[in-house]
């Protein structure tokens, strides 16, 4: 792809940011004056931008109301143009941007929302893959010395978000009605950290409230960690919880073992799944 020449950069610029003028040398087909037209323009992309930003983020739009999200929102926009012609990318340093963002400051939960939210939305577009053979899995869980020098590999769709604030609990206030929210949203511990895993089964995005030490596991492990390495450096975690978590959601596509079997020309487990 070129790069944009400095026309085209200057049209962008002035196409996201209501403060700049519109841009020289426009001509309208008709004649007539471009400015008008130029900002009827400016105005449905920039209000498609922020659209596409309240659809990423719900909650963060409901806890901060709808009037502030979309100017903040707009504000966004013009810092941060799409990179990429596929608008489900958008928004991807969104919860960064809102740690730098002074007025929401008083919400400090708020970029941990963000971020979980976006977990979501990656979770739900995330490349197909399938779940590990039952046979590859079996000669290794049958050897616990194999098993410790393993790692697995995890389904595109997972992510681990840590939060020192309640994220998943607030997040949960807020996919039921509004006559029930007030009532939840009073029981929420806000100096409560959390931490949810997100991974997609079916069609569907799916959170899960993860002990602390469980989710540090699950991030060792999504990193290549070995097995046997990631429990000793996580001692509190729950390793059998958490693998039977992974298989029942179908989260584990492969397994690497650093230690050969007896037969290696026969052992199935030396083949990942793609």
């Amino acid at each position: 792809m070129r790069p944009a020449s400095p026309t085209q950069h200057a049209f962008v610029e002035a196409l996201l940011d209501p403060s700049l003028a519109t841009p020289a040398g426009l001509r309208a087909w008709n004649g007539s004056d471009p400015n008008p037209r130029f900002a009827v323009h400016r105005n449905n992309v920039v209000h498609s931008l922020v659209g596409v930003l309240g659809d990423t983020f719900p909650v963060v739009r409901l806890l901060v109301g709808e009037a502030f999200f979309d100017a903040m929102a707009r504000l966004f926009v013009v810092e941060h143009p799409p990179a990429s012609p596929l608008m489900h990318r958008y928004g991807c340093c969104f919860a960064d941007w809102l740690v730098r963002f002074e007025p929401v400051a008083a919400l400090p939960y708020l970029p941990d929302m963000a971020r979980l939210e976006w977990a979501q939305l990656a979770a739900l577009h995330a490349a197909d893959a399938s779940p590990v053979d039952p046979q590859v899995l079996a000669v290794v869980l049958q050897d616990p010395d194999r098993l410790a020098a393993s790692s697995l590999i995890l389904h595109p769709s997972f992510a681990v978000v840590c939060s020192p604030h309640p994220v998943v609990a607030l997040w949960r206030a807020h996919q039921i009605d509004d006559d029930s929210r007030d009532e939840q949203l009073g029981q929420v511990r806000l100096d409560a950290a959390q931490s949810a895993l997100v991974l997609r089964t079916g069609d569907d995005a799916v959170t899960i409230e993860l002990p602390g030490a469980d989710a540090e596991l699950a991030l060792a492990l999504a990193g290549g960690a070995l097995l046997g390495e990631a429990h000793a450096s996580h001692p509190r975690a729950r390793l059998d919880q958490l693998l039977s978590l992974l298989l029942r959601h179908g989260q584990v596509i492969g397994v690497i073992s650093a230690r050969p079997a007896p037969d290696a020309s026969a052992d199935p487990s030396r083949e990942t799944s793609p």
